[in-house]
């Protein structure tokens, strides 16, 4: 099967964040622009964050895929017991 126009990923931010290379994705869906955010990580990759409609709620979403990940709870849940 030929692909005529292949979807490329368009990373406009990569930062570290608690071991996990993050990397921001912008795309457009339906004349939207969407954003999506990869987690990498010594044991592979991941979709952290599958669609988000802000550059700075798919950051504050990718942070939070990795504080679950890394300690099974959101950071407002270990917050609200301290």
């Amino acid at each position: 099967m030929l692909i005529m126009e292949p979807d490329y990923p368009h990373i406009v931010l990569s930062f570290t964040y608690q071991n996990h290379r993050i990397e921001i994705e912008q795309g457009e869906d339906n004349n939207q622009v969407v954003y999506s955010a990869w987690a990498n990580y010594a044991a592979g990759c991941a979709v952290a964050v599958p669609c988000a409609y802000s550059r700075a709620e798919a950051i504050r979403q990718a942070k939070r895929w990795v504080e679950h990940r890394n300690h099974g709870k959101d950071r407002e849940d270990i917050i609200q017991q301290i």
